[in-house]
């Protein structure tokens, strides 16, 4: 039986995500067990008069090729998924397989290879995303949570739970979906506006972190539901070489099918030179090691969903949490000014709340999780 609420979210994605046009070449891409959902954008792809390519793959594949796969095979650059990349508008990708740790047991430096060889394939997209809209060879892409088992029990909740979640956090709730995420887009530009202007951003948490990055001259994005259902942020790429300071993770970082847990970092003059872990040291470390610019934070954001209320163990909703930062370790988004190139990008996110302060050039902005402006995201 079709679920009423996946056709809804299918519609959001095609419409007002992604902005399907006739003639679009439209790829699908999912693990198998996301066929409900992905059937349902294909509709809504038909419909908008474009041509949809539905590309499901069995997660236990990367799995396989990560445990027997020489190295020649981890270092190959496949033709097929660069022409790919070079070729399509428009990319809507889904996650959730039946199993977020199906990669716990693979070794590190393997995967860490494999990024390596898989760095092409992402700076072409990075590249053709970052085009001005209405560009020739511009591509639109966006992601979304699959309301899966493995997911739902990593939140802790059964299924129902976390569907009415997941629904909850792309604001599917509301009446009018898209006027809401039009709203939220207004409230998050007047921040990201201010936060154009400014030379210094500082976070402190009396956990200890405190950690300031140079941002002057970037650009600042704002992230309105276009590339990420649910979204909510505004990030920027920081200035490589002005990151100074500690910031302590007390949030799980999940990253390639592993967790690593109470991550430290210390950075000076823009790179990682001390880290730490409670679990997964040594695979954070990997990660780090894999290439020069793995140690350097090519982006830096601030979370603006207030109805995503709790951690998940899923970048995707935990990123995004009002009342938050991010930064990801690796490549920057071209379009933010970044300049930070890496296989890596890995989002590890900081909780702001009962404790915490953002400080933009000297003057606090947000206390507690809040920000202290009117008009500005909120509850």
């Amino acid at each position: 039986m079709r679920d009423p609420r996946l056709a809804k979210l299918a519609d959001l994605l095609v419409n007002y995500s992604a902005a399907v046009r006739r003639g679009d070449l439209v790829l699908i891409r999912g693990a198998t067990s996301t066929e409900p959902l992905a059937m349902e954008v294909y509709r809504e792809v038909l419909a908008a008069r474009a041509h949809p390519h539905v590309r499901l793959f069995p997660e236990e594949a990367e799995e396989v090729k990560l445990k027997l796969a020489d190295d020649d095979q981890l270092d190959f650059v496949d033709p097929l998924l660069m022409h790919e990349m070079e070729r399509i508008d428009v990319l809507i990708s889904f996650w959730g397989g039946r199993n977020t740790r199906h990669l716990s047991n693979c070794n590190p430096i393997r995967q860490a290879r494999q990024n390596r060889a898989r760095a092409p394939i992402m700076a072409t997209l990075m590249k053709r995303a970052a085009l001005p809209a209405g560009k020739p060879g511009r591509l639109r892409w966006v992601g979304t949570q699959f309301p899966s088992d493995a997911a739902a029990q990593d939140a802790e909740m059964s299924l129902a739970e976390f569907e009415e979640f997941l629904f909850r956090a792309c604001l599917l709730h509301k009446p009018d979906p898209v006027r809401a995420w039009r709203e939220a887009s207004t409230a998050q530009q007047r921040l990201a506006d201010h936060l154009a202007k400014a030379d210094e951003l500082r976070f402190v948490h009396r956990d200890g972190t405190d950690i300031r990055f140079g941002i002057a001259g970037r650009r600042w994005i704002n992230c309105d539901g276009r590339q990420n259902i649910p979204d909510g942020e505004v990030f920027t790429g920081p200035i490589e070489d002005a990151t100074e300071g500690v910031v302590q993770f007390r949030y799980p970082a999940v990253h390639g099918g592993r967790e690593v847990n109470d991550v430290r970092l210390a950075f000076e003059s823009g790179r990682v030179v001390d880290c730490s872990a409670a679990k997964g040291e040594n695979f954070l470390t990997e990660m780090l090691d894999q290439d020069s610019g793995a140690r350097i934070a090519g982006e830096v954001a601030i979370g603006t969903n207030y109805h995503i209320r709790r951690h998940i163990r899923n970048t995707l909703f935990d990123e995004k949490i009002g009342g938050t930062f991010h930064l990801a370790l690796g490549a920057s988004y071209p379009e933010s000014g970044g300049h930070n190139k890496s296989a890596l990008h890995w989002d590890l996110v900081c909780d702001l709340h009962h404790g915490g302060r953002i400080e933009v050039d000297g003057k606090t902005i947000s206390r507690d999780g809040r920000f202290e402006r009117a008009g500005w995201p909120r509850a």
